[in-house]
Formats: structure tokens, sequence, C-alpha cells
């Protein structure tokens, strides 16, 4: 993994200004800027498509699906049976294996029950919501430097909470940007405010003149549009920092317009009760601070006291009388944001830069000229971008604090064709592998068109008429024809080779957490309990989801660094699937395969009795919930005459089946 520290962001920022301060722009202020067909309102059919082979279909998606194949002179491959089918279903839902005893006892013909089934576990969260803290640049913990961290799992745990109750996608957007300015909500959902307060923060040496500072600052605001941006529209509106942007209809006074909202908010620890309940504590908690601060000052500048033990003693008996004498003391704190207006100055007395934080108060911007913040040019209103008006008055005004909830609302309201396309292109990616647009992040003009056009538009129509719910978007791809399709292809690889057109079902590799929740779920140690603080992923013990293991911004696992797990410093809508010599090192040398194929073999073991064919069968049976075949006996035989089953277990662990879903 690869981080831009922000010094050589700086510098590269500042290469731009300096080369660019003799081009004229004129031509590109001349250029008009075709509205990108995401733009569009959403059109809906009141008949899906005619097709031929009117047998196949399920859902109305199919219809559209089939009517572009047989166009293309494409045939559907077979359904998918029900081993197969089921643990599809299994690991798309809840990332986790099937038994062999819920694969026996599938039924085809329960396919609509098992997916309701499997949307009311609770581990559907769990999935769900880890693909939702990709797009979020999701951590645990973050630079050591940083006055203020809190507890950035409760906001991992409020993602998975909203998912299982199914949060329709509005207020799922509006708890994430301004939960705490929404009376019908409680102070639990301050829980949200973590997408805000999770935001890559830069180093700023106070030491150095504002102009340099600055530039620290709008970086950060930078980074906060560009993860807005892609993450809710699939648009780039931070290239519009420095000009207006090059293939979209979206000004550098859009990009300051909002950028006025992060300019208006500072990253402050956030209680999850009630106001009344949470000033006792802060306040405590600023007299401790200010006890430990003494304490330390003590030992730093007056070590050869002959009473410092004593005195240190005493500080540390007020210390611990407040926090016994303050109820909810040691309560957890999300790390979100505050309205508070920031101003760069210079110090009023000497060198160095004063961050001038007013609370309760919100700022407008100055267009940055070319980006830069010391050159700067009219002022600009908070408001949305001017290519989604709210009415014909022009784009929504943001004028209550910051304006986070009317950014909300914006997003709702007046760009809602946009926003649904992209959410529901999203979800239809992970179930199938590709996306019906393939920028998944880009549906501007210089991202992909769709593939099936009419199909996206339907389907997201009826998403939003279906109250925004995932649930029901999940229920109506599962319960097509086309999702439940064999990947056994029908020969269209040679016309289809990338599978565009959806004839067959494209067989998918597992990601990391996946195939190491698997690992512990077959091997029968896996713990199941839902939620709580991260737990290091190096430690021998943590048996826990993967989705709970410890995330470093600075400082990413090994396993997750070496499996593709995404950079948690930058919105990542597609994790790469890559091919290495380093992942094969880790399945045969690493302590997590050795450590759970052991897991495994005594799992196996502990069934007295069994004969070796007998343990082949048990292990296959778990495993890939299936018998094995006549040569998979004849070689497994082969391999325990001189190895153990544990050395067998990693074997397969590291294997395709293992690795691969059909």
């Amino acid at each position: 993994m690869i981080l831009r520290p922000p010094w050589l962001k700086l510098i590269a920022r500042c290469l731009v200004i300096v080369t660019s301060a003799g081009i004229s722009f004129a031509a590109d202020k001349a250029k008009k800027i075709e509205t990108p067909w995401s733009f569009a309102p959403l059109e809906t059919s009141e008949a899906p498509p005619v097709v031929r082979d009117t047998a196949w279909p399920k859902t109305r998606i199919d219809y559209f699906v089939l009517g572009k194949m047989e166009s293309k002179g494409l045939k559907p491959t077979k359904r998918a049976d029900g081993r197969t089918l089921l643990r599809r279903l299994h690991f798309d839902l809840t990332g986790l294996p099937p038994t062999s005893e819920q694969v026996a006892d599938f039924c085809d013909c329960a396919t609509e029950e098992k997916i309701d089934e499997l949307l009311t576990s609770p581990h559907y969260g769990e999935r769900w919501g880890r693909h939702w803290l990709d797009l979020v640049r999701y951590t645990d913990t973050t630079a050591s430097w940083l006055k203020s961290t809190g507890s950035a799992w409760l906001y991992r745990d409020w993602v998975v909470k909203s998912f299982n109750e199914d949060l329709s996608y509005p207020d799922f957007i509006k708890r994430q940007l301004a939960a705490d300015q929404m009376p019908e909500v409680g102070p639990e959902e301050n829980a949200a405010l973590g997408f805000l307060g999770l935001s890559p923060t830069y180093w700023k040496e106070l030491q150095l003149p504002p102009e340099i500072i600055k530039t620290t600052v709008a970086d950060e605001w930078e980074e906060r549009i560009d993860t807005l941006g892609r993450t809710f529209l699939g648009l780039t509106v931070a290239c519009a920092r420095c000009h207006d942007h090059k293939a979209n209809p979206i000004s550098t006074a859009d990009y300051y317009a909002l950028a006025g909202v992060f300019a208006s908010v500072k990253m402050s620890d956030r209680p999850m009760m009630a106001e009344e309940l949470w000033v006792p504590v802060k306040k405590a908690r600023g007299e401790v601070a200010a006890l430990v601060k003494k304490q330390a000052d003590l030992k730093k500048k007056k070590p050869k006291l002959e009473d410092l033990d004593v005195q240190v003693a005493e500080l540390s008996k007020k210390i611990a009388a407040i926090k016994k004498g303050t109820p909810h003391y040691d309560m957890a704190t999300i790390v979100g944001v505050v309205d508070s207006a920031l101003h760069v100055l210079p110090k009023k007395k000497g060198h160095g830069t004063l961050l001038d934080y007013q609370d309760g108060k919100a700022r407008d911007l100055e267009i940055q000229i070319r980006g830069n913040p010391n050159t700067t040019g009219e002022i600009v209103p908070r408001r949305f971008l001017t290519a989604f008006p709210a009415d014909k008055g022009g784009p929504r005004k943001f004028k209550n604090g910051s304006g986070r909830l009317e950014l909300g609302e914006s997003l709702i309201r007046d760009s809602e064709p946009l926003l649904a396309r992209v959410i529901v292109n999203r979800i239809w990616r992970q179930h199938f592998g590709r996306g019906l647009v393939e920028t998944l992040s880009d549906f501007g003009n210089t991202g992909d068109k769709p593939s099936h056009p009419e199909l996206l538009d339907d389907l997201a129509a009826r998403f939003v008429s279906k109250g925004w719910s995932f649930k029901w978007l999940h229920r109506e791809i599962l319960n097509s024809a086309t999702w439940q399709q064999s990947s056994v292809a029908s020969g269209s690889e040679a016309a289809d080779p990338n599978n565009i057109y959806y004839s067959r079902m494209s067989r998918q590799r597992l990601d990391v957490e996946a195939w190491r929740d698997a690992m512990l779920s077959v091997s029968a140690v896996l713990d199941e309990e839902l939620g709580g603080k991260p737990v290091d992923l190096n430690d021998a013990a943590n048996v826990r989801r993967t989705l709970y293991g410890k995330i470093h911004r600075r400082d990413l696992n090994i396993m997750l660094q070496v499996h593709d797990f995404p950079d948690p410093a930058a919105h990542s809508p597609v994790r790469t699937n890559t091919i290495t010599p380093l992942q094969m090192l880790f399945a045969l040398n690493g302590p997590l395969l050795k450590k759970q194929a052991t897991e495994f073999a005594k799992r196996i073991e502990s069934e007295e009795g069994a004969t070796k064919s007998e343990r082949i069968t048990r292990t296959y049976d778990l495993m890939f919930q299936r018998a094995p075949n006549e040569r998979e006996v004849v070689l497994a035989e082969a391999f325990l005459d001189s190895a153990s089953l544990a050395e067998y277990a990693r074997v397969l662990f590291a294997g395709n089946e293992f690795l691969y879903i059909d």
C-alpha cells in the first residue's frame, strides 16, 4: 500500500500553480460541456422488453438481460445446481459458507425463502457493511498525533446495524452527514458521523507560515469533497478545485460552494448519550487532562524534586477521584464533527500560524485561483451543484449552520436519478462481479456508458419507489434467472468473453475477509459475536470475523496488504484482484493457514474411529459441502501417506475451490 504524504501533495500542488501561471483558460470557458447521461431523469418502461424465450425470465430484470442477449445472438446458460446456488447465496449475503446440513436440506423450490432467511441474518449487515466501509476509507486507528481519534468501531457497528435494519438510503446518507442536526433521531445515531470524522487529517506544523498551512487545510477539504462526490454521486467533483471540470458541468464555483461546508466543521469526539449527561463528563475529562499534563510537566521540568513522587501520587488520587465520581466517565465517544468555522491566520506575535475555530459559526469560501488558497477571488455562498437545481431559482442554498443537513437533502431530492443509479450499480456489481456501469465512481462523461441503460433506469426507479430499500433490491436481483445461472458457459465465451451481457454467471474470488472467515467457520472456531472493539489480526487467539480486525491507516496489517485490501486512506469503489508470489508464500508459510489448518485437523480427528477415506470425505463435506470424486480420493490418500491431515487441510485452504465461488 502506498500512501501519499501531505508534503508530496503540497509540492505537486505548488508545481501546478507555478506551471499554470501563464496559461489562458479562455478556450475552456467557452467550451460547452455536455450534460452526462446519468443526470437525466429516470426512464421506466410500462412493460419490459419482448423476448423470444418467454419461459426463462423470472423477474423484470431477466427481460432486459435476455432481450440484450438475444439481440447479440446469445443464450443464457442453465440454472446453477442447488449446492452451487446455496454457497453463492451464503457468501453473497453473509460472507460465510453454508454447512453441509444446510446444503442437504436445501430445496431449489425454496430459493426465495432462503434469500429472505439470509437477509434477516445479523451476518448480512456484517457482509454488506464492509462493502460500504471500503467506499468511506474506514480505519480504526489514525495518526498518533491526532488529538481526537474517538472510538471508530462505533461507526463500523452503526453501518452494520443500518444494513441489518434496512435503513432507507436517504436516511443512511443524512445521518452520516448530519445526525446531530436531525431532531427526529436520538444521540446514539451520532455514531453515523464517523463518515466525516474519520476523514484523513494531515499534519500541520504551526511554526510554519499560514501560507503553507492554508494549502494543507485546503487539501483536507479536497479529500472530503472527493469522497463525498465519488461515493454518493459517482462524480469526480474535486477535479474542479483548480479549474472548471474539463468533462462534466461542474464549475470551480460549485467546488468552493461545497468546500464551504467542510470549512465550517471541525473534528470532535461526539457522545452517544443525551447532552445533559455528556456535559459533566466533558468537564471532568477536561479536568483530568489538565492534571495529567501537570504530572507530565513535573516529571519533565522538575525531575529532581525531593517530593516529586508524593506530588505525582496526589495528582493520581485526584484523577482517580474525578473518574470515580463522574457517572459515564468512560463512555465511548465517536470521532465525529461539530459546526465550527475555520480561519487560518498568522499568529499575533512572532512567527507561525493560528487555527482559529469559531464554534457554532459557518463561513463561505473565496474561489482559490488555480487551487491556490493564497490567491483568492470572489466569495461563493454555500450551496449544491448548479447542475442539480432545486427549482427555477437554481441550486439549493445552505443557510442552516455548516449546511451539512441541507447537503444531505440536496443529494436525495435534487440529484435523485444520479444518486439512485450509482448505488444500484454498486449493489449489482457486488452480486455479479461487474457493474452495469464499470466505472463505479465515475458516472460523468469520462466514465463508461451503461451496458444495459434501460435495465439500470428501471431498477433504479423501482428501488426509489420501494422506499430505497436495500433488502428489496437484493431480493429483486437474487431471485432473477440472470443471477441464478451457472458459471459453466454454454458456448458464450467467444462471443462475450467479458460476460458483458450476463449469458452466464461469473466466477468470483473471495475477498480476504470471506476467505479468512470461511477458514474459521469450517474449523468450528469462529466467534460470531457482533460488534465491539477491534482486535489485532496478528493475535493468534483472534477468531472473530475479519471485519472486526484492527485497521491502521498508516500501518496496514500485512495479511490485508498482500490480499488486495483497499487503502484505508482513500475511497475504494472496487477491490483489485491480483495474483502474486507473496500470496502463495503467505498460504504456504503464513501463520493464519497453519493455525486454521491445525484447528481443522483437530475437528476431523476428534471424530474417533474414522478411516482415512472417511476423513477425506468429511474434509470435503465441511470445506465444500460435497463428496470428493474418485480421483480426489486417490490423490488425498497418496498425500496423507507422507503428510499430516493439517498439511492436507492447508493445501485445500489455499486451493481454487476454497478461494473461488461459482
